[in-house]
C-alpha cells in the first residue's frame, strides 16, 4: 500500500512549532536555525495545500486546519516513540510511574486499566497507591493523580472530573431520608469529615453527637465498613458505584452533595515537554474521565 505521507522532518518541525507557538523556540529544541524550521513548515503547508499557522508579530497561532492536524501528528509521534523504546530500548519496555490515591486507584482506575494495557502493551505501569500525596518523592513519579483544589506547588494540573458525594448504607438498611440516619452509626473519612455536617445542614437537621462515630483514612475503608454493617458513610459517587452495582452497599436516599474539590492529572512544571508515554496515558485517562 502506498502512503501519502509528508516528510517526517517537516512533521517534526510542525509539532515543535505548534507546541512552542514559535519557530525560534522550535529551532532551539531541534538544534536548527529559525529559518530552517520556517522553511520546513512552509514546505509542509505547500504539500498539504493549507496554511497551518497564522504568522502574528510576536507568536504563531494555529489555523483551524492546523489544530485539527496537530492531534493525529502528535499521537503518531507518541505511539512511534513509545513503540520504538518498547521494542528496541535497553530494557525492552517503557516504565510509567503513576501515583494515585488508594481509593481512586482501586475503585475507579483499576477497572479501566486493562483497556490501556491492551492498547499499549509496551508500556509497563507502576502504580504507587498512597493515602497522602507526599508519601512518595515527586522525582520518582511520572504522573500524579490528586484530589483537591487544583493548585499544587511545582506541578501543572489538568482537571479529570468533579463529581458529587452520595450517602451509602449497608444492604437492607431501612433509611429513606436524612432523619433516618440521625440515630445510626456514622463513618467519617479523614480530611472529609464535614460531609455529614453539610448533609444535615442542607436538610435543617442537627449533626448527631451521641451516636458512635468511626473515622477512617480512605473512602475504600469506609465502604468496606459499610459492607460489614458498621454504619453509613458519604463518598464520591464514582467510588460508590462499584459497591452498589455489586450489591455490597446501597444508596441511602436520593441526595447528592456538590463538591468544590476534584480529581486532577498532575505533571511536574520543570518538564518542558511531556514524555510520549505520559501524553498517551493523559489522552487515554482524559477520555475515560469524560464519561465519569
Amino acid at each position: 500500500m502506498a502512503y501519502r505521507l509528508p516528510s517526517m522532518v517537516w512533521l517534526r518541525a510542525f509539532e515543535a512549532a505548534a507546541r512552542h507557538t514559535s519557530f525560534t523556540a522550535a529551532a532551539e529544541e531541534l538544534g536548527l536555525t529559525q529559518a530552517a524550521i520556517s522553511h520546513q513548515v512552509r514546505s509542509l503547508e505547500k504539500q498539504l495545500g493549507y496554511p497551518l499557522f497564522e504568522r502574528l508579530p510576536r507568536h504563531l497561532k494555529l489555523t483551524e486546519m492546523g489544530r485539527a492536524y496537530l492531534t493525529p501528528v502528535r499521537k503518531a509521534f507518541d505511539e512511534l516513540s513509545a513503540s520504538t523504546t518498547g521494542l528496541f530500548g535497553p530494557a525492552g519496555e517503557t516504565v510509567l510511574n503513576i501515583r494515585v490515591p488508594v481509593s481512586f486507584g482501586v475503585l475507579w482506575l483499576a477497572p479501566r486499566l486493562p483497556e490501556f494495557c491492551r492498547a499499549y502493551p509496551n508500556i509497563r505501569l507502576r502504580l504507587h497507591s498512597v493515602v497522602w500525596a507526599d508519601d512518595l518523592p515527586a522525582d520518582r513519579i511520572d504522573i500524579d493523580i490528586r484530589y483537591g483544589h487544583g493548585s499544587w506547588a511545582g506541578f501543572r494540573s489538568e482537571l479529570l472530573f468533579r463529581v458529587p458525594s452520595v450517602p451509602v448504607s449497608p444492604i437492607g438498611s431501612h433509611v429513606s431520608r436524612p432523619a433516618d440516619i440521625q440515630e445510626e452509626n456514622l463513618i467519617l473519612i479523614m480530611g472529609l469529615e464535614d460531609y455529614w455536617l453539610r448533609l444535615f445542614e442542607r436538610t435543617g437537621l442537627e449533626m448527631p453527637t451521641h451516636r458512635q462515630l468511626v473515622t477512617v483514612d480512605t473512602s475504600m475503608a469506609a465502604l468496606e465498613l459499610v459492607e460489614a454493617g458498621m454504619g453509613h458513610t458519604i463518598v464520591l459517587r464514582c467510588f460508590a458505584e462499584r459497591f452498589i452495582a455489586a450489591k455490597r452497599a446501597q444508596r441511602s436516599f436520593d441526595m447528592e452533595l456538590p463538591q468544590d474539590n476534584a480529581h486532577y492529572f498532575l505533571f511536574r512544571e520543570d518538564e518542558k515537554a511531556l514524555k510520549p508515554e505520559v501524553r498517551l496515558f493523559r489522552d487515554w485517562i482524559m477520555e475515560e474521565a469524560a464519561s465519569a
